[in-house]
This record gives C-alpha cells, structure tokens and sequence, in this order.
C-alpha cells in the first residue's frame, strides 16, 4: 500500500526558509517519480517540483525555479523539498505524489494513478 506524508510546514517570515519533507512507504524512489504539489484557498492544486526515478532530473514550475530544491534522502526513503526566499504567494498546503514519470508542472490538468492517493498534506504559511 503506497502511502505518503508530508512533514515540516510552518509559519514563516517573507524571505525565510522551510525544508518539507515527503516520507514514503510502498513506493520505490529508483522506480517512481515524486512530485510536490500546493494548493492555497479557492485554487486548483499545482505542481511545484519533481525529482524522477533516477534522482538526477528535477524540475520545477517556473513560479519557484532558483529559490526552491528538491532532492532525496534515500536513507529516510524520503524526498525534501528545501524552499528559500519564500513569497507571499507560496503559502498552501503542500502535498506530494508518487507516478511513473514526473506529473506536469505548467499547470496542466494531473490526475493520480490508481496506486497512489494524496497524503493530508503540510502547511506552509508565510506572513510577516
């Protein structure tokens, strides 16, 4: 059974940092993708990066590339999201996913597969 939890929001200052992390259970990190999702009030859930199989390719919307890094921690069978700079426009809660590939990250529609489901997700609040 493919379970994911997400770990390490907060309430944070505008230009702070927070590292969230995507702990994984019935997912193998050298098979599937994992990307991070947000999702703030009255909006459509987005995605903001994913790191593939491999663990080399990562890639991010453009709203956070150059202030947001994603990387595993094949230790913890885990995936962290390091955030930096944050904006006002980055609270939400932040979810993350298991696919075979990378979900797209330009907006477009995205729907689970049938063998994952979306964890209760991590809050992240930015205000000064």
């Amino acid at each position: 059974q493919v379970q994911l939890v997400e770990s390490g929001g907060g309430l944070v200052q505008p230009g702070a940092s927070l590292r969230l992390s995507c702990t994984t259970s019935g997912v193998s990190l050298d098979l599937h993708a994992i990307g991070l999702f947000r999702q703030a009030p009255g909006k459509e859930r987005e995605g903001v990066a994913c790191i593939g199989a491999s663990g080399v390719v990562a890639d991010y919307a453009d709203s956070v590339k150059g202030r947001f890094t994603i990387y595993r921690d094949n230790a913890k069978n885990a995936v962290d999201l390091q955030m930096n700079s944050l904006r006002p426009a980055d609270p939400a809660v932040y979810y993350c996913s298991a696919d075979w590939g990378c979900p797209p990250l330009d907006g477009s529609p995205y729907r689970l597969p049938g063998f994952s489901s979306w964890g209760p997700g991590t809050r992240v609040t930015v205000s000064s």
